[in-house]
């Protein structure tokens, strides 16, 4: 009789560590030409693609 064989499970996905995993970074919205600062929005995480999930 034959053992069955373990496999081993993927690890669990870690927290992105540049948007704290939510996916959104705050990004400077400059105008004019001086470019100026006029405030911030929100944008997608650069690092995570905004899954907010990093490969560890």
């Amino acid at each position: 009789m034959a053992t069955k064989k373990k496999t081993a499970s993927a690890p669990a996905p870690v927290a992105c560590g540049e948007c704290h995993g939510s996916g959104i970074v705050p990004v400077t919205v400059r105008v004019g030409r001086g470019r100026r600062v006029a405030g911030q929005q929100d944008g997608v995480c650069l690092a995570c693609l905004g899954t907010g999930q990093s490969e560890g």
